[in-house]
């Protein structure tokens, strides 16, 4: 491993091979066993490769990664808070095992890098979320993801480069540590305050970070997230469209707008430190950290995850460590009688402010309303409402779940013929059995398959409703963790609803026409849901039916009333 003395900053590791030893590890990875890298890995591999993540040389090993989850810092001392993991299957480990090198690939199969294995081992998960996250709660998008679709074993070692991921989207936006680095010392920037963010930036946002950068006497590096970010998220496309459009109305000389392919984990206070050392290996001098940083919001009882300045403190002890200055940001809110946008902490007591929340935001959106001017700028608004379309205009999502014989297919088949009725959208049902046979036919019935068909029902059903169609699924879908999963998928996209089909199990199993529940009863069927295998009710159905005592007619009149009522027909 080299290091690199940049400019604008400290030391930068550099975990790309030279030139002249590329092909040499390309033509000798054929004999090394591959790992394809899932997006989460890309962003991290990325970030090692070009230094982001300096000073860190690979994926963790077994004691770092001890050290990291418990005294947020690297065996020798050197403070670090998250764990920087190469997650693989149980069979994948297998298949690694006795090897001293591992080819890490794109999906399309280019060899990224080799990592030189020190340590495959299974973790603590559960320890982990607590150390990490400070949760075990799954409605944490961290927690849920660590725990219930991370693969269990961790492989650990260093990485040589060969080649960096692609990318084919704002590429004169994207830039290296070093690159930052030396643009700063071109341009004779010798402070440079940081913004992070993964969300639009309205008025509020560009008057904190111009008040921010001034307090200071800096310039300002706007560094949105464009990597993974909290589920339901707006994706980057239309973000960084926004970010270009508000970037006319910062003073001239003062921004610079450069993406980071980061993949957050929602940990808030020590995902703040964190973002803070990859900004200072980026070069910048000062770091912006407001209300509730890299939290994921509350949780479904409204208890939030994070105290609001959480991120805050746990800065201020370590920004001498890191050697990067925090400037500590509450919220801004808008003072009507000012005309301005301030500090929470500025406004007198009983002066009139005004504020906009992401979710109100997003709802006004949805249903056409108006943007106020004090809140955002034209141009930004414009480009929201082209990822925003009016109700009327949404892709939309219809789940049924049930019991087999709780009317599901029967009630889809008619929202299916009252949609083709009325027109305007294209509309696809997708029917259980259907699936099984056309898009499932090798998976069998164990808890791992079913999951797998609903999530590939889910990925159908996704892209059918982000351009603008309406898909009506209708699978058993026992378990709520996939359904779940589904949800959050579609939810970004489109409307989502969840339609339970509610019907009791003796009126479901006195409808059979199959024999399947008396098969299962007689053992003839294995792993039959509701007999030998546990439907999990839905937790917050937006629909619920019960189709014992109404027409499937009726029960599609329901779900056609509900959406009217609520605008999504025009």
């Amino acid at each position: 491993m080299d290091h690199l003395i940049a400019p604008h900053g400290g030391v930068l590791c550099d975990l790309m091979a030279p030139e002249n030893q590329v092909e040499q590890l390309k033509a000798a990875s054929v004999d090394f066993p591959s790992v394809d890298l899932t997006p989460r890995q890309l962003c991290d591999l990325e970030l090692l490769l070009n230094g982001g993540f300096s000073p860190l040389q690979g994926f963790l090993s077994r004691d770092a990664y001890q050290s990291v989850v418990e005294k947020m810092a690297l065996p020798g001392g050197t403070l670090w808070p998250m764990p920087i993991m190469l997650a693989v299957s149980k069979a994948q480990a297998e298949a690694l095992a006795g090897h001293k090198r591992i080819a890490l690939r794109e999906p399309e199969g280019t060899m990224l890098a080799v990592l030189e294995v020190e340590d495959i081992w299974e973790a603590d998960f559960t320890r982990e979320a607590e150390a990490v996250y400070g949760s075990l709660n799954e409605e944490h998008p961290g927690v849920a993801e660590l725990l219930h679709h991370q693969p269990p074993v961790y492989v650990g070692g260093k990485v040589t480069g060969v080649e960096m991921p692609h990318h084919y989207d704002f590429k004169e936006l994207r830039h290296t540590p070093l690159q930052l680095r030396s643009e700063f010392s071109r341009l004779g920037w010798r402070r440079v305050t940081a913004f992070q963010t993964r969300n639009p930036l309205h008025r509020a946002h560009k008057e904190m970070t111009v008040r921010a950068s001034t307090q200071v006497g800096s310039h300002l590096l706007l560094q949105p997230v464009v990597g993974l970010t909290k589920p339901g998220d707006v994706d980057h496309f239309t973000r960084v469209r926004c970010y270009r459009a508000i970037g006319v109305h910062y003073p001239p000389a003062l921004m610079k707008l450069s993406l980071l392919n980061l993949a957050m984990r929602m940990a808030g206070p020590r995902e703040g430190l964190w973002h803070a050392i990859i900004r200072k290996n980026h070069g910048c001098t000062h770091f912006i950290v407001g209300r509730d940083h890299a939290g994921p919001g509350s949780d479904s009882k409204g208890n939030p995850f994070y105290g609001p300045y959480e991120a805050q403190d746990l800065l201020a002890k370590y920004q001498d460590e890191i050697e990067i200055s925090m400037i500590p940001f509450q919220e801004m809110v808008y003072a009507v009688g000012r005309s301005q946008y301030l500090p929470i902490d500025e406004i007198g007591e009983g002066e009139e402010v005004l504020s906009i929340s992401g979710t109100e935001l997003r709802r006004r959106l949805r249903e056409g309303l108006d943007i106020p001017d004090w809140f955002s700028y034209p141009e930004v608004v414009a480009e929201l409402r082209k990822s925003y379309p009016p109700k009327e205009n949404q892709g939309l999502t219809f789940f049924f779940t049930g019991l087999s014989g709780s009317g599901k297919s029967t009630v889809a088949n008619v929202l299916l013929a009252k949609f083709m009725e009325i027109g305007g959208r294209p509309v696809t049902l997708l029917d259980g059995d259907i699936v099984r046979k056309n898009l499932s036919s090798e998976l069998g019935f164990s808890r791992e398959d079913r999951n797998l068909n609903i999530l590939r029902i889910g990925f159908v059903a996704n892209e059918i409703t982000k351009n603008g169609g309406i898909a009506i699924c209708a699978p058993i879908a026992p378990y709520t963790e996939t359904r779940r999963q589904v949800r959050a998928l579609i939810s970004a996209h489109g409307a989502f609803f969840e339609i339970h089909m509610a019907t009791p199990l003796e009126v479901c199993e006195g409808r059979d026409r199959k024999g399947l529940y008396a098969k299962a009863r007689a053992g003839l069927i294995k792993e039959f849901t509701g007999i030998s295998d546990p439907y999990e009710t839905p937790e917050n159905p937006e629909i619920t039916i019960d189709t014992t005592d109404i027409t499937p007619e009726e029960a599609a009149a329901e779900i056609l009333l509900y959406l009217e009522n609520r605008g999504y027909l025009a």
